[in-house]
C-alpha cells in the first residue's frame, strides 16, 4: 500500500509496547511470568460489580445509563472522587475533576495540551513507558528528571535546544517501574524546579492505595496545595485510577487540577470520544461507594504476602553482582545486574531454558539505556511460584 508513505511525521514514534507483547506469554503452558504489571483477576470484586451493573440496566436507570453523558463525567462518581481526595490533602470540587477512559487516556490528552513538536518533556531515567508511549506522538525531546535537587533548573533550559520545558512527568509512589518512593522533601524539590522552570507537573498516582508498611507521604498535588492555598493557584496536575484497586477492564481514570485545566482538557475529551462509558462509572461509583475501603484492604494484605516473598526469594537465589529496589508497596521490584549482562538477552534466554518472563529494562528509558536492568511484578504470582521463579531466574544469572 502507498498509505503509509503519508503517514504523519509523529507516525514514526509510535512503537509497540514491549509489555503489551510479553501479556501475550501469560497464555503459553509453563511459563511462570512477572512481566505483566496487571491486577490479580481473582482479586476483582465481580460480584459486587454484577450486582452494580444489573442495578445500573435496571429499567428505571437504563435510559441513563445506556445514554450520552456529560464529558466531564458522571457527577454522582465525580463527587466521590472528590471526598476520596480530601482525605489526602487535596479539597477541590466537581469542577476540580475529570473522568478519563483510565489514567492512560489522561498521559494522553496532557501530552496533547502541553506539548508541541521539539518542546522538552522531564521524565525519569527509568520511567513508566506507558507516559514515554502516549507523549511520543506529540514529538517532544527527552530530558532526565533529577528530583534530589542537585541539578539546577537553568541547565534544563539550556539543554532544551530551543524548545521550552512543557512538563515533568512521574509517579511519586511506588513507581513502575522501580517500585520507589519519592520522600517528603524529593517533593518539595520538585516544586521548587517546576517552579522556576514554569512548567506543568504531571503526578501519576496509579499505585498510591497500595501501600504496604512505612509511613503514607502525602501527594505532590497535596503539598503544593499547603503552600498555595488552592488547587486553582497549582501547576500540579494529579491523575487516578481505579485499575489497580477495583478493575482495569472498565478503564476508568480521573484527572484533578485546576479548573482551566480541567476545561481544556473536556474538549480535548469531547474531539476524542465524547465522555468515557456512562454505565461503566455508574457500576464503579455504586462498587466504590459501597466497599472501596474494605476491598483495598483486602488487595493490599493479597499482595503485600507477594512482596515480602518475592523480597525473601531474591535474598535466597540472587547471586553478587545483582541488587534491587524494596518496595513499601504497589507492584514491581527493579533489579540492576552486572553491567556486562543484557535484560533483553537473559529474557531470551530465560524463556528458552527455564521459561521465566520478565520486562528488559531499557523499556523504560527515554534514551534506550539501562540494559542492565529488569523489572519483576508480583501480583500475579503465589508465593510458592514467586520463590520457584526467582530460584530459576538465579540459576540463569549465574550462567551468563
Amino acid at each position: 500500500m502507498s498509505l503509509p508513505q503519508i503517514f504523519a511525521s509523529r507516525a514514526s514514534r509510535m512503537k509497540a509496547s514491549e509489555i503489551r507483547e510479553l501479556l501475550k506469554l501469560l497464555d503459553q503452558p509453563g511459563v511462570i511470568s512477572f512481566a505483566g504489571g496487571i491486577p490479580d483477576p481473582a482479586l476483582f470484586p465481580a460480584t459486587a460489580f454484577a450486582e452494580a451493573f444489573a442495578a445500573g440496566l435496571s429499567p428505571e436507570r437504563q435510559a441513563q445509563s445506556l445514554q450520552y453523558s456529560v464529558s466531564e463525567g458522571y457527577l454522582p462518581l465525580r463527587q466521590w472522587i472528590v471526598g476520596e481526595m480530601a482525605k489526602i490533602g487535596v479539597p477541590c470540587s466537581p469542577d476540580n475533576v475529570l473522568i478519563t477512559s483510565g489514567s492512560q487516556q489522561a498521559l494522553d490528552y496532557l501530552g496533547k495540551l502541553f506539548l508541541s513538536p521539539g518542546d522538552t518533556a522531564l521524565v525519569g531515567w527509568p520511567t513508566y513507558l506507558g507516559a514515554l508511549a502516549a507523549f511520543n506522538a506529540y514529538e517532544p525531546r527527552y530530558d532526565q528528571l533529577s528530583v534530589n535537587g542537585n541539578r539546577a533548573a537553568s541547565s534544563y533550559a539550556q539543554e532544551a535546544g530551543g524548545g521550552q520545558v512543557k512538563l515533568a512527568y512521574l509517579s511519586a509512589d511506588f513507581a513502575n517501574p522501580t517500585g520507589e518512593t519519592l520522600d517528603q522533601r524529593g517533593r518539595e524539590s520538585l516544586l521548587d524546579l517546576t517552579e522556576e522552570l514554569g512548567c506543568a507537573l504531571i503526578e501519576d498516582a496509579a499505585y498510591q492505595a497500595l501501600r504496604y508498611d512505612g509511613e503514607a507521604v502525602a501527594p505532590i498535588l497535596a503539598t503544593e496545595i499547603a503552600r498555595k492555598g488552592s488547587v486553582e493557584e497549582c501547576r500540579t496536575i494529579y491523575c487516578g485510577s481505579f485499575s489497580k484497586t477495583l478493575s482495569p477492564g472498565l478503564r476508568l481514570g480521573w484527572v484533578v487540577a485546576a479548573k482551566p485545566v480541567i476545561s481544556q482538557l473536556v474538549l480535548l475529551k469531547q474531539a476524542a470520544d465524547l465522555h468515557t462509558a456512562t454505565l461503566n462509572q455508574m457500576a464503579v461509583f455504586d462498587v466504590a461507594s459501597r466497599i472501596f475501603d474494605d476491598h483495598v484492604d483486602t488487595v493490599r494484605n493479597a499482595y503485600r504476602k507477594r512482596r515480602d516473598a518475592m523480597l525473601a526469594a531474591l535474598e535466597t537465589h540472587m547471586p553478587e553482582g545483582v541488587s534491587w529496589t524494596r518496595p513499601e508497596g504497589g507492584m514491581f521490584v527493579w533489579l540492576t545486574l552486572p553491567v556486562e549482562v543484557d535484560g533483553a538477552e537473559l529474557l531470551a534466554h530465560s524463556l528458552e531454558t527455564v521459561g521465566v518472563a520478565f520486562v528488559p529494562g531499557s523499556a523504560f528509558f527515554a534514551d534506550g539505556s539501562g540494559g542492565n536492568s529488569i523489572r519483576l511484578s508480583f501480583s500475579c504470582s503465589d508465593e510458592d511460584e514467586i520463590n520457584e521463579g526467582m530460584r530459576k531466574l538465579g540459576e540463569v544469572l549465574r550462567e551468563v
